[in-house]
Parts: structure tokens; sequence; C-alpha cells
């Protein structure tokens, strides 16, 4: 989705960071073989959570939601050199696609995964996080959210994508459209929570940074 006009969107594309060679390798490889590929971060934000992590420089992420590992490989670029990444994702069938990935890459050691249902293996961790990307589904955002903000170290980060879902957060919610119900729940929980300074960019579908007090 375009928040800005196509050609000026082209034009911050064009001077932002470049897309590294593996990332670009991955992303063909999962538009030839994985369903639903348009879940992928893609360059222009990848950069921009590569950055993010690069100037909060975390010694532990969370990443919910890996999907083929795109966003878990960006995340890592700004991890410490003794830094951990925990990524989790229902799909099993995707395990091995991803773990290709992360060994070509420099974080593999670093980067460990987790199949299951997140609400499960979450309150298992005994980590304190510096940085968590939740991107994973919908309607299990704020489960997501009161399950980690007590694993945050003070001034911690928690990124939340595709929280504008289309827009259709400002749109009449359908009966049955559990995502955009639970999305605009999620917003407004992040708007309100005194714990959290939030702000919302309209980065592609929405991308919000919330900073622990």
């Amino acid at each position: 989705m375009h928040f800005i006009p196509e050609a000026l969107d082209d034009y911050v594309v064009q001077h932002s960071e470049k897309e590294p060679e593996l990332l670009q390798q991955l992303t063909r490889e999962t538009y030839q073989k994985i369903l639903q590929p348009r879940m992928l971060s893609g360059p222009y934000q990848g950069r921009v959570l590569s950055m993010l992590s690069k100037l909060i420089h975390p010694k532990n992420i969370l990443e919910i939601g890996t999907y083929t590992g795109y966003s878990a490989l960006c995340l890592a670029e700004g991890m410490q050199k003794d830094g951990v990444l925990h990524t989790i994702d229902i799909n099993e069938e995707l395990e091995d696609f991803q773990r290709k990935y992360f060994d070509l890459s420099p974080y593999g050691n670093q980067i460990h995964q987790h199949i299951g249902d997140a609400t499960k293996i979450i309150p298992n961790m005994d980590t304190k996080f510096d940085l968590v990307f939740i991107d994973a589904d919908k309607p299990n955002y704020t489960i997501y959210f009161d399950l980690v903000i007590n694993k945050m170290t003070p001034k911690g980060v928690i990124i939340s994508d595709n929280v504008l879902w289309s827009g259709k957060v400002l749109e009449k919610v359908m009966e049955d459209d559990f995502s955009t119900k639970a999305l605009i729940a999620y917003n407004k929980l992040l708007a309100e929570d005194e714990r959290i300074e939030t702000v919302v960019l309209p980065i592609r579908d929405g991308l919000t940074i919330s900073r622990i007090k």
C-alpha cells in the first residue's frame, strides 16, 4: 500500500539503502516456491528494520512470525556480536527454508528457531529482550504484547507490523473480520498504555514503534 504518491515512493526507495544480495536471493526463492510471498517484509521495510536494529543495537531479539526468514535477517544486522535472535513460527514446513538462509548469513549460529504456538512458547522463555518484532496472526497481537511487555529490558523496543491493514482500520468493519477488529483494538492499546511511548509510521502496511518508558 502506498501512503504517498507512487512516484515519490519510488524516489524514497531509490535513495535508501539497497537490499543485500542474500535477501534478494531469499525473495526470489520465496516467490518461486512459497505460498503468499507478499508476506515478505520487502526491501524497503527490510532496510527500515535493519536501521532500527542498528540504532538499538540489541543483545536479545524476539521475532513473532518468521515466514521465510527475511525480517529476521534484517533485524540480525544490528544485533550485538554475542547477541541472540529467537524467532517463532507455527508453520513447520518453512523451517528448513528459513535455516538454509540463516546459515548462509553471518548470523546462523545466533538465530534460534522455535516452531509452534507463540502464545505457549513465549511464557517459557527466560530472557529479557531489547527488541521484539510482532508480525504474526493479527487476532493474537494483543496477547503477544501482553506476553512480551514484562520480558522487555528498560527502554526496549517493540515493533509491530501491518497495523494499518491496507487502510481497513478506517473502514466499516465486517462482523467476521476478526483481524481488522483485533488491529483496531491493538492500536488503541498501544496508544493508551502508559508503560510505553508509541509512534505509528505509514510505511508499507503500517509499522508501529513502541518504546518502554
